[in-house]
């Protein structure tokens, strides 16, 4: 696979089982279009009190969530591909995976998949817009090998 754009992989968690930087790697580049292909993203794993205050202080939730997408905000007239930043809490996917009988790597590849989607603009907010999203979710992670999340 030739390497696309520049995604940094920060770890700031102790959680065990956390996949491989090549890993998160490649589940982010497969869910970027060819508009982003050289799109720049930082990767921050993290535990749960740091997502905790990330989700409290930008969506008014106090609780550590799995997944929060921050899309980069540049100024008028700069033209740099860098497109945001995906926060993961470890110990949340890892609690989630098994609450929902599904492979961790499967699910942290879902989670990843889903967050750059986010950057790219995509939500869920709407019906149509969530039934567009998870479809998406769906086909990419079929390339990667994985099984489609929203089966039960």
């Amino acid at each position: 696979m030739t390497a696309r754009g520049r995604i940094a992989v920060d770890l700031a968690s102790t959680a065990a089982a956390i996949p491989a930087a090549r890993s998160i790697r490649r589940w982010v580049h497969a869910a970027l279009d060819d508009a982003h292909a050289d799109a720049e993203i930082c990767v921050r794993i993290v535990d749960e009190p740091e997502m905790r205050e990330l989700n409290a202080r930008y969506r008014g939730r106090d609780y550590a969530t799995n997944v929060l997408s921050f899309p980069a905000e540049l100024p008028p007239g700069v033209d740099v591909p860098l497109l945001g930043d995906i926060v993961v809490c470890a110990p949340v996917v890892a609690r989630e995976a098994e609450e929902q009988h599904k492979p961790a790597r499967a699910h942290w590849a879902h989670l990843l998949v889903h967050g750059t989607l986010h950057l790219l603009g995509l939500d869920h907010q709407r019906a149509r817009a969530a039934v567009r999203m998870e479809a998406l979710e769906t086909r990419i992670l079929a390339t990667l090998k994985f099984p489609d999340p929203y089966r039960t």
